[in-house]
Formats: structure tokens, C-alpha cells, sequence
């Protein structure tokens, strides 16, 4: 397992400590479900769920040709 050496102001650290505390967890432990949480490369599931709600969104492939016409579409 990997260290890393984090430099935080006492205002920081505190709510480190109150935060790991709170949640029944090590520092680190906390600290690194905060990095899995927020840098990861996925959509959470709550946003995917979303895809297709909006019925009248211009991206759609079925939106009203004069909608789809002027909306630039991206080549992935």
C-alpha cells in the first residue's frame, strides 16, 4: 500500500478529524473514499438513471428535425 503526506491547515485537519470521526473511520480511510468517491471516471448512478427523461431535450435523436439541424453533435 501506498503514503502519501498530505500539508493542511489546523482549520482543515480539524474537519478531517470530525469527518472521519463522525463517519467511524481511520483518517486515511475517509481521505480515500473522498478520492474514490470524486476522482473517478464514471457517471454516478443516479445521473445514468437519468439519460432519456427529458422528452423534449434537443439531442435526442428523435427531436423535431428543426431542433436536431441546429444542434451540433458530438462523434463519439
Amino acid at each position: 500500500m501506498s503514503q502519501i503526506t498530505l500539508y493542511l491547515d489546523d482549520a482543515t485537519q480539524a474537519l478531517v478529524d470530525q469527518a472521519a470521526k463522525a463517519n467511524g473511520v481511520s483518517k486515511s480511510r475517509w481521505v480515500a473514499d473522498l478520492i474514490r468517491t470524486y476522482a473517478a471516471h464514471e457517471w454516478p448512478k443516479e445521473c445514468l438513471a437519468l439519460a432519456g427523461q427529458f422528452p423534449d431535450f434537443p439531442l435526442r435523436e428523435d427531436a423535431p428535425a428543426t431542433l436536431a439541424a441546429d444542434v451540433p453533435r458530438l462523434g463519439f
